[in-house]
């Protein structure tokens, strides 16, 4: 690459963000700071500030700002709070790419406006395509803005995908670990705790993305996000637990070929990418080594006992505003379970309860997206409210 590309990366004090410094960090020559912005972890974004030395930071809870402001004040980085400066910071004419890794909902106004200015998306955050992919795919097609897959499934896919645009897809087969209840029955989830559920085997993530995948809710909404990121039909998308996690997703074609994206799970290799495409760049991370994985294991998602991935399965073939109200409705009970205010499997039960009782609207307009995500959390809130 010749002139390095501006980076603004939204939530740059989470597992995607931190990842993301790491690859910038081995790529000065090609990657430069343009802007970083947290919600909470003002010491994290102060500490990235000063080594990355960005043209603008947002610290999105507001009480913290002057203590950022204060600490960048010699640097001559401009400092801003809340979300809407958020939203307004990635319209930046200085910006090229924007990795978008905010937690949850959060994502999907901030999106809507890089790509409105233009701006070439990085998505790690699949709320934001699980919530309103027919808006997002519509805006990027009308703004000329491409997305690029940092989950390291659709990353796959695409890697898959590259030089294949042109030859239709069989179907697309997403790989999950399985999480660290593989195989467990509903007896055994009954007395889940918040600790068991936030150890997983194979990846480091966050609190919210680690239940999600103990509960397969994390699978379901990438399900979702493959819909809109790959323009397929429901039936075109398979899931297959593969507890090794070292292939990462397949492609199947029309005659019957099935290409697969393999490595270790480093959440890395897919941000390099990325930010990259269309090239691969050097990199220091540890290489797979087939000696040490002589079984690779496939086996059928248990969607009875999961019932988050049929969950969302479902949102996905009722189109409208269902996968809204799923994704909200999730946000909601995976923090009750943290909050040891649910259990594992009632977190199933509250979302399918606030499915049936939401609205449904078939064509929903951005408002209608913002309006149906509320009315969810409300309802699942006082559903909560009720069993305590």
């Amino acid at each position: 690459m010749s002139e390095p590309k501006r980076i603004a990366i939204l939530g740059s004090t989470g597992s995607i963000g931190t990842q993301t410094l790491d690859v910038i960090r081995q790529h000065p020559e090609d990657f430069q700071v343009e802007v970083l912005t947290a919600q909470n972890n003002c010491d994290l974004l102060i500490a990235q500030a000063l080594e990355f030395q960005p043209n603008a930071v947002v610290i999105g809870n507001e009480s913290n700002y002057q203590k950022v402001k204060e600490a960048l004040l010699p640097h001559d980085i401009k400092v801003f709070a809340g979300q809407k400066a958020i939203a307004q910071v990635v319209e930046m004419d200085t910006i090229d790419v924007v990795l978008t890794a905010l937690v949850g909902y959060s994502g999907l106004i901030p999106t809507v406006h890089a790509i409105k200015a233009g701006k070439q998306i990085a998505l790690a955050n699949k709320e934001t395509l699980v919530v309103a992919g027919e808006i997002i795919t519509a805006l990027a097609k009308e703004n000329g803005v491409n997305i690029y897959p940092v989950d390291s499934e659709h990353s796959a896919i695409f890697q898959c995908l590259v030089g294949e645009f042109h030859n239709p897809i069989e179907k697309i087969i997403l790989t999950a670990s399985g999480g660290p209840f593989r195989g467990k029955d509903r007896e055994f989830l009954q007395t889940v705790t918040r600790e068991q559920a936030l150890k997983h085997p194979n990846w480091d993530m966050g609190a919210k993305i680690t239940i999600d995948s103990a509960s397969l809710m994390n699978k379901g909404l990438e399900v979702i996000e493959a819909k809109w990121l790959f323009g397929l039909k429901t039936e075109q998308i398979e899931v297959v637990v593969h507890p090794q996690s070292i292939i990462h997703s397949l492609v199947q074609f029309e005659d019957g070929s099935i290409k697969a994206q393999l490595g270790l799970p480093d959440m890395r290799i897919p941000i390099q990418f990325a930010l990259s495409y269309p090239h691969r760049l050097k990199s220091d991370f540890e290489r797979f080594n087939f000696a040490k994985y002589p079984n690779l294991t496939f086996e059928q998602p248990d969607m009875k006992t999961f019932r988050n991935l049929q969950l969302a399965f479902d949102a996905l073939a009722k189109g409208g505003n269902s996968p809204c109200v799923l994704n909200a409705a999730n946000e909601v009970a995976v923090a009750a379970f943290l909050n040891r205010e649910v259990g594992f499997l009632e977190m199933s039960d509250l979302i399918e309860e606030t499915m049936t009782q939401t609205e449904f609207i078939s064509h929903p307009t951005l408002q209608d997206y913002i309006d149906t995500d509320q009315r969810a959390r409300e309802l699942i809130e006082n559903l909560i409210k009720s069993r305590v």
